[in-house]
């Protein structure tokens, strides 16, 4: 076997970086979006094992709506991008340049077991540059063609390695062999395929046998005139064990599918579902249509689904005579592979073998599959195609008559795949340009013109995206998905008429029920969520709730398993003030899925409507342990244990909403309950920090203006109080308690009565029953020593509060006053007294708990109650006044005052539901 020098390597590595290293710039576009950015297995949070649990995008394996993909080891490596530059393409666009480029590198070496060093170079090279192999190198899906193809080879080289001197058996390679081939078949499932080739390599390769010398040696052996050779015993042996491991291999991989195959519709591979000989017909056309992409890279598409090919239906069909010449040159190559001795014959086999065998589970000819053309599943037959490639080229330019011509065209031809490969790559920049690429080779494809769509919708473009949305429903009249996409982009422009009726286009599209059959069996289980899609429109006319459920019960009757469904209904059902049938809902979608940081969020809430804090802690807490950056866990967590009065939980509570601002930074209300965790420690200083920063991010926020001057009133830095009060009140004009607390400031430390009364007066405006707005006028008429009208003033109060005590205390003072021979200062009484000591008020601006439904995940939306304020009961009690106050008598009045203001911010919080 000869060896690859340095100078090869450096070659072959500069050639791919030239042609990739604008791969760099992509984004994550098609398949990437789901198998990295909405595949939870990359996360830190998740555990190891559930990697080997679940397919390739995430899905549980168990799960109906699974691909069955089962790729491990290629979703480990993106777990290591993640680890390292979390979602920045550029570290995973780089990790397959250089899978692609180690890929290269080894199949020279393979390369060289069958062809001279120079047609071994330009096979490699060709392999390289060649276009096809952008959508495995550029997608970063593609990932696991390259790691698969690294273990393949490296395989197969290994296997080479097991025949010793006098045709003895080495099992060293043959067990690093079968531990390879596991190896890569956990990274694609075609990995498993390098053992046919290792098969063919043996009989017809090392043993150097022919088809003709097998046949007559069997028969020989059948008519008893010779017993088997030890060689071929040997072989026997090796073959014998090979394919115990490819059954056992196999046999596991059916176990972990659970031996069931994925679910595809029409839409993904319509030939798989038609009828003879249309069936037969069409998938026998495709093995010519993936050879011309492998001769001719010219018009390369990233979806060849749907209407792409059109199918044959007739054995009169023009395209019939493609796959004749193709199944005809098959055959040539075929039988002189097989039949004649020889090196030529030899590298054409294994070049047959490395483009037939590796192919085969992807070719439609065994069991269907979700495409009908990928052209990443060509990257390793495209192998033989190089082989065969350079093989024919050695032999023509070995007749001197055609060497210039031979190495001018080889020129052309890769430096022509180089070029192309490098424009191709920037198809690949994001799922724009990429479909819109695609809608140049085929505008037959309605899901082209959907990824348009799609696209244009991610960056708010709905009038562009509509045009493409319905275009898609002309191309492909059918299209439940279509339809469903014209309606949410009609829901985003506010068309709800016309967003309903395109909902209602796409239910009339789905198949009705069949006794007896599995309904998820004959339809795409994200079709169904047109229920979805339809019931949360409508449910937005509170006189549509029980049309809304009915189509959610629908949907779940359809699929029992339906996870989103129940989640909607959950939400729904909490709208609807049911809480215990959302409970049970939500219970029953935790059954599907238990490892759902947003199931066990809702749980929490729907605990926080049932007035069971205990249990939504528990229940945020669980969330939290299954994604420890869950925002609104963070959040309402925090709050449940400010507001539940234990001071253990404070800095727990602190912590976590020290979390939830690293993790929106720009949300006031993180740094508002901050400030009110702080305030209940008696950290003034920082208190007041948190609350100035709440309200630089947000100047309109309520609470926090009020609290802040509340802060300062309570900290002798009533002046201070002032101008916030100012500005409070000039977001909020009719903002009582801050009108009473500035009124209170300006007559006890500014003595400014007038304005004092200024504040009352405007209170009574607004409110003509307010209680401590009217007594309080009543104090500025005894400052302004008017003590008829201030009498007149309690009296009225007194009939709208006449348990106050306080309030006939200070109209009997009045009363004396009155009758008093002569006017004698008295301390003035101060401007209301009431209840017991409260605490503050939570945020004011609740955190609103909602999400819109998603294909693969939803955060969901609870009652408009904020979870964060459970009710409480509420207790008064009076305190005795004498005539004459002490120093100290009168300063423990005003910290009741203070005290009473908070918990007056804190009855409005709770009755106003903020």
């Amino acid at each position: 076997m000869a060896n690859i020098n340095f100078k090869e390597v450096t070659l072959i590595v500069s050639l791919v970086t030239a042609c990739y290293w604008n791969s760099l710039f992509c984004g994550f576009v098609f398949d990437d979006v789901s198998a990295i950015l909405d595949n939870k297995d990359l996360h830190p949070s998740t555990p190891l094992k559930t990697l080997f649990q679940n397919d390739f995008w995430g899905t549980p394996m168990s799960e109906e709506r699974s691909h069955k993909s089962y790729r491990p080891l290629t979703v480990l490596t993106f777990r290591l991008n993640y680890l390292f530059s979390e979602l920045k393409p550029m570290s995973y666009h780089l990790l397959n340049l250089i899978f692609h480029a180690a890929v290269s590198v080894i199949f020279l070496k393979v390369c060289k077991l069958f062809l001279d060093n120079r047609s071994s170079m330009i096979a490699c090279l060709l392999f390289a540059v060649h276009p096809v192999h952008t959508e495995a190198v550029t997608g970063v899906v593609g990932r696991a063609e390259l790691l698969s193809s690294i273990f393949f080879l490296a395989a197969f080289l290994s296997y080479t390695k097991s025949k010793g001197p006098d045709n003895s058996i080495v099992w060293a390679p043959i067990a690093l062999t079968v531990f390879l081939v596991a190896v890569a078949t956990l990274c694609k499932e075609q990995g498993i395929t390098v053992v046919g080739i290792c098969c063919v390599y043996e009989v017809f390769i090392a043993q150097g046998y022919t088809l003709p010398l097998l046949c007559s040696t069997a028969g020989h052996f059948l008519r008893g005139k010779t017993s088997v050779p030890v060689s071929m015993m040997q072989t026997l042996i090796k073959l014998i064990v090979l394919m115990f491991s490819t059954l056992l291999l196999v046999v596991i991989r059916v176990q972990v599918i659970q031996s069931q195959l994925p679910v595809f519709t029409r839409f993904d591979n319509p030939a798989a579902v038609s009828p003879t000989p249309t069936r037969q017909l069409t998938f026998n056309y495709l093995l010519p249509v993936n050879a011309w992409l492998l001769l001719n890279p010219s018009e390369l598409c990233c979806d060849w689904t749907m209407g792409t090919i059109p199918l044959i239906e007739s054995f009169l069909d023009i395209r019939n005579l493609a796959t004749f010449s193709f199944f005809c040159l098959l055959g040539v190559l075929g039988v002189f592979s097989l039949l004649y001795p020889g090196d030529s014959s030899k590298t054409v086999l294994m070049a047959l073998c490395l483009m037939a065998l590796p192919f085969i589970p992807a070719s439609n000819l065994f069991f269907p599959v979700g495409f009908v053309v990928a052209e990443r599943v060509l990257y390793v037959p495209s192998m033989g195609f190089c082989i065969l490639v350079a093989h024919g080229w050695q032999k023509i330019s070995n007749k001197s008559v055609l060497k210039k011509l031979s190495w001018v065209c080889l020129s052309v031809m890769i430096f022509t795949h180089a070029l192309k490969t490098l424009h191709r790559n920037w198809d690949w920049e994001s799922e724009y340009t990429l479909f819109m690429s695609a809608l140049k080779v085929n505008k037959n494809n309605a899901k082209l013109w959907n990824n348009v769509g799609h696209a244009l919708e991610n960056e708010k473009n709905f009038e562009r995206a509509l045009k493409y949305f319905v275009q898609a429903t002309r191309v492909q009249p059918d299209d439940i998905g279509a339809h469903m996409n014209v309606g949410r982009t009609y829901k985003n422009l506010n068309k709800t008429k016309e967003a309903e009726e395109s909902y209602m286009m796409a239910k009339s599209l789905m198949p009705q029920i069949i006794p007896g059959k599995k309904y998820a069996a004959r339809i795409a289980p994200n079709h169904l969520n047109v229920y979805i899609n339809l019931a949360n429109l409508i449910r937005a006319n509170e006189s549509r709730l029980e049309e809304a459920d009915q189509l959610y019960r629908q949907a779940i009757s359809m699929r029992p398993d339906f996870k989103q469904a129940y989640i909607s209904r959950g939400e729904l059902l909490l709208k609807m003030n049911k809480p215990l049938n959302a409970k049970e809902a939500y219970l029953k979608a935790l059954e599907l899925d238990r490892n759902n940081a947003d199931l066990w969020y809702n749980l929490a809430i729907v605990h926080i409507e049932l007035k069971e804090p205990n249990e939504a802690l528990k229940n945020f807490n669980r969330a939290l342990e299954l994604n420890p950056k869950h925002k609104l866990a963070l959040f309402n967590s925090a709050i449940l244990m400010q507001e539940s009065g234990e001071v253990k939980l404070r800095p727990e509570a602190r912590k976590r909403l020290l979390s939830y601002i690293n993790e929106e930074p720009q949300d006031a209300n993180g740094y508002f309950n901050l400030g009110m965790l702080a305030m209940d420690d008696k950290k003034d200083a920082e208190a007041e920090v948190w609350m100035k920063r709440a309200i630089k991010l947000q100047a309109d926020f309520r609470s926090a203006l009020f609290n802040l001057a509340l802060l300062y009133s309570q900290t002798a830095k009533e002046l201070m109080a002032l101008p916030i009060l100012e500005e409070l009140l000039r977001y909020y004009p009719d903002h009582i308690k801050g009108l009473i607390l500035k009124g209170d400031i300006l007559m006890n430390q500014k003595k400014d009565i007038f304005g004092a009364k200024k504040c009352f007066e405007k209170i009574l405006e607004m409110d003509p029953g307010n209680v401590q707005g009217k007594h309080n006028l009543c104090v500025v008429y005894f400052e302004e020593k008017d003590l008829l009208k201030a009498e007149r003033c309690l009296i009225e109060t007194l009939a709208l509060a006449p348990h106050e005590e306080y309030i006939q205390r200070h109209l009997n003072i009045v009363r004396d006053k009155i009758s008093s021979a002569s006017f004698v200062e008295q301390p003035v009484f101060p401007t209301y007294e009431t209840s017991s000591v409260g605490h503050k008020i939570p945020t004011e601006n609740g955190k609103e708990v909602r999400s819109e439904p998603k294909p693969t995940q939803t955060i969901k939306a609870n009652s408009d109650k904020s979870p964060s304020t459970p009710n409480r009961q509420l207790e008064k009690n009076t305190d005795k006044e004498t005539p004459h106050k002490t120093t100290e008598e009168i300063k423990d009045i005003e910290k009741k005052r203070v005290a009473a203001l908070k918990r007056l911010e804190e009855i409005e919080r709770i009755l106003n539901g903020e």
